[in-house]
C-alpha cells in the first residue's frame, strides 16, 4: 500500500468518503444491525456522496474546511469530520465535536485512523476550541479502545437513538485539547 497521507477534502472525494463510510458500517457494527440493514446501505451510496459533496463545498464555501480525508496513493481509505459541538449542554464556542472518523475495513490497524484523528484535533485546536466531544455506539469496542488509547475519556452522558430500525444507546467521550 501506498504511504497513506491526510488532506482537506474535496467535492472530488464524495465518492470514496461515501464508500469508506459504508464500508466501515459494515464491517463495524455486524453483530449490531441485521445483515439486510447493513447490505442495503450499498444502496445508499449515491445519496452518501451527494451529501458529502454539499457539505464539503458548503464548508469550503464558508471558509472552513471541516472534512478530513486520509488517502494512500489515489484511494480514500479514511475520513473524519469536525466542527462546532452539535450538543445542547456544550458552549460552541469553546467545545469543538469529532462528528465521524471512519476508515476503511481492509486499512484498520495501517495508522490511517491515528493520523486521522491527529489531524482531526490539530484542525479543532485552530478552531479555537479548548475541548472536543465525540458520540459513539456503546456497542462498538474496537471504536472506543480506539478513542481511549487516543486519550478520550468517556464523560457520562449518553443518549438513546435507532439507526437502521435498531435501537441502540451512544455514550459521549471528551478530550481536553492541548
Amino acid at each position: 500500500m501506498p504511504p497513506i497521507e491526510v488532506r482537506p477534502a474535496t467535492a472530488e472525494d464524495a465518492a470514496g468518503i461515501a464508500g469508506v463510510h459504508i464500508s466501515s458500517w459494515q464491517g463495524a457494527y455486524a453483530h449490531v444491525f441485521p445483515t439486510e440493514s447493513l447490505a442495503a446501505l450499498d444502496e445508499l451510496a449515491d445519496r452518501r456522496a451527494d451529501h458529502w459533496a454539499r457539505t464539503i463545498e458548503e464548508s469550503r464555501a464558508a471558509g472552513v474546511v471541516h472534512t478530513l480525508v486520509a488517502v494512500a496513493g489515489d484511494r480514500v481509505v479514511g475520513f473524519a469530520d469536525v466542527r462546532a459541538s452539535r450538543d445542547e449542554d456544550a458552549d460552541s464556542a469553546r467545545v469543538g465535536e469529532l462528528t465521524a472518523i471512519y476508515v476503511a475495513p481492509e486499512t484498520w490497524s495501517s495508522g490511517a485512523g491515528r493520523l486521522l484523528m491527529a489531524a482531526s484535533l490539530e484542525r479543532l485546536a485552530a478552531f479555537g476550541v479548548e475541548e472536543a466531544t465525540l458520540w459513539v455506539l456503546e456497542d462498538n469496542p474496537r471504536a472506543r479502545r480506539f478513542y481511549q488509547a487516543a486519550g478520550w475519556t468517556a464523560d457520562g452522558s449518553v443518549k438513546d437513538d435507532e439507526f437502521l430500525g435498531t435501537p441502540v444507546r451512544e455514550v459521549r467521550y471528551r478530550k481536553v485539547l492541548e
